[in-house]
């Protein structure tokens, strides 16, 4: 199996390459030259294979043996998940008849981003010691800078998948003020000296921004060896498609238990996401690309509704130019929009949302350029270069103009296999609210209650036979303030009773390791990497302002 870059470009990578290169210097994202099909047999071979099997089986698929082996792929799986607390890794939850929950959040920060970060870290190591070993006595040893954005979970999925690697520093920028307090020390208060937190003056988009400049400085990039730990690498989407095998096994047992005399054929699965970034949804739409029998997939979006608005209109644009009446975009009544906007962002309850363009939808847009658009070409080459191509134009309008509309037929593309919902802040703490106070009782955290909000409008023209899975992307601990504003009036919840795990006791309280970059620019933000990249040597603790 061989990448390109949906920005055209006559280079294919292998997956090592891919996994280090991380972005395209022409700006765009890997993908596969190919989508494999399922194997013939797979749902009776697959049925009872655990999360570790499932990873094996379905990343074998993408990765070639002369890569990796079996037993060296593994290895890996199992070093990557061994530190999740519950067994099946992405456990399903039953909320009702028709709606599930799957939870991703059971690893080490307690966030659906170490389902694919802990491997990601793992591929890094696995990929530099092997080519150090390779190295003669005495040859300069490869090193690795690994830079990322995080709105929230990323950065410290990221820091411990990767913290005290040998050959690896991380720098990750997130946007100062707008995390939740508990993601902000989860990650500043990581000490080894590989790690480094940059908490910048802006928003998620800028430091996003910043990241994609620094890859395409290919001075820059040659100099640092960079990697991204974004889900712009093609390995974090990967390791995502996994879980929607697994829950799809798990759910049709549930199924088969809670009602024997239903025909398991007859039920449609849907999958709904709370997305930012859109690269968890994404790895659902490459399972059903594979062959997973299962329907729409679902974005629920907050107020930054970048995504939502494309399926309304077929326009994918930066800040909403409809009048605040169009009923595409406008909260439901009474419910609040989020705080001020700044860049354009609205800042809400569901911040590692807070995201204006989503990075993944590019690969998305390329699918839909590939199969939509006029081809007097049967030639598989020549199609994609002119996918490609089509790829390459939009990207440029939405740099350079904010927004593009792709053609009606793209936009029919999109809409066959997906749905979008755009939930408030006001919508998101009334369905935690609800869902606490439901049987069995459920404890949300507000991007999951999106989802959830999503599910619920979306169920009401939903055909019968339909079986909602809402993705749980985070610990309701993560944000207190959010699960607490909801719950207030609940005289049965106590926070640190039914939510906080010991885990997060006194992390607030811990000593911090931050640099803090007065404004979003990339001179300052290389000057930080300059400073300290392959200098990680003792202990990393309080760092200066930039």
């Amino acid at each position: 199996m061989r990448y390109f870059s949906t920005r055209g470009a006559q280079e294919t990578l292998s997956f090592e390459e891919t996994v280090l290169t991380g972005l395209a210097p022409n700006g765009g994202l890997y993908i596969p030259e190919s989508i494999p099909q399922l194997p013939e047999g797979w749902q009776s071979k697959w049925s009872e294979y655990s999360f570790m099997d499932l990873s094996v089986a379905v990343l074998s698929l993408f990765i070639s043996s002369n890569e990796i082996s079996q037993s060296e792929l593994r290895a890996l799986v199992e070093k990557s998940y061994k530190t999740f607390r519950h067994p099946e890794i992405t456990p399903l939850q039953k909320l009702d008849d028709k709606t599930f929950i799957l939870e991703l959040f059971h690893g080490p920060t307690f966030a659906f981003k170490d389902v694919a970060l802990q491997l990601l870290g793992n591929f890094f190591e696995f990929f530099l010691n092997r080519r150090n070993m390779r190295k003669a006595e005495g040859e300069r040893q490869e090193k690795l800078t690994v830079v990322g954005a995080t709105s929230g979970d990323t950065g410290s999925a990221a820091i411990y998948g990767l913290r005290n690697k040998a050959n690896i520093s991380i720098f990750i920028l997130h946007p100062k003020g707008r995390v939740s307090p508990i993601q902000e020390a989860q990650m500043t208060t990581v000490t080894d000296a590989n790690v480094h937190n940059l908490a910048v003056k802006g928003t998620f988009d800028d430091c996003q921004d910043i990241v994609k400049s620094l890859f395409a400085d290919q001075q820059f990039n040659k100099k640092h060896r960079l990697g991204a730990v974004n889900s712009i690498n093609w390995a974090r989407i990967l390791a995502q498609t996994v879980y929607y095998f697994l829950s799809y096994f798990h759910l049709r047992k549930q199924i088969a238990t809670s009602a024997p005399s239903q025909s398991l054929d007859d039920v449609e699965i849907q999958y709904v996401v709370p997305t930012g970034n859109f690269g968890d949804i994404l790895a659902g739409y490459y399972a059903k690309r594979m062959g997973l029998p299962i329907g729409k997939l679902v974005v629920a979006t907050n107020s930054n509704d970048i995504l939502a608005r494309f399926w309304k209109s077929g326009t994918y644009e930066k800040i909403d130019s409809q009048p605040s009446g169009n009923n595409a975009t406008a909260p439901a009544e009474g419910a609040s929009d989020g705080k001020q906007a700044v860049g354009g962002v609205k800042e809400t309850l569901s911040p590692a949302m807070d995201i204006l363009v989503s990075s993944n939808f590019e690969r998305l847009l390329y699918y839909l350029a590939e199969e939509g658009l006029e081809s007097t070409s049967q030639d598989p080459t020549e199609r994609r270069r002119q996918a490609c191509a089509a790829l390459d134009g939009w990207m440029k309008k939405v740099k350079s103009d904010g927004r593009v509309e792709v053609p009606t037929k793209v936009l029919e593309l999109a809409r066959r296999d997906f749905l979008a919902e755009r939930v408030s802040d006001q919508q998101t703490l009334e369905t935690i609210k609800y869902y606490f106070k439901a049987e069995p009782s459920y404890v949300a955290d507000p991007h999951t209650a999106v989802g959830l909000s999503a599910a619920q409008t979306i169920s009401a023209t939903n055909p019968p036979s339909t079986v909602q899975v809402v993705l749980s992307t985070a610990h309701p601990a993560k944000f207190s303030e959010a699960v607490t504003r909801a719950l207030e009036t609940e005289s049965k919840f106590d926070f640190e009773r039914d939510v906080l795990p010991e885990e997060f006791k006194g992390l607030l309280e811990r000593k911090r390791n931050v640099i803090d970059v007065e404004a979003a620019e990339v001179d300052l933000v290389k000057h930080v990497i300059e400073q300290y990249a392959g200098n990680d040597e003792g202990e990393g603790g309080a760092r200066q302002s930039v």
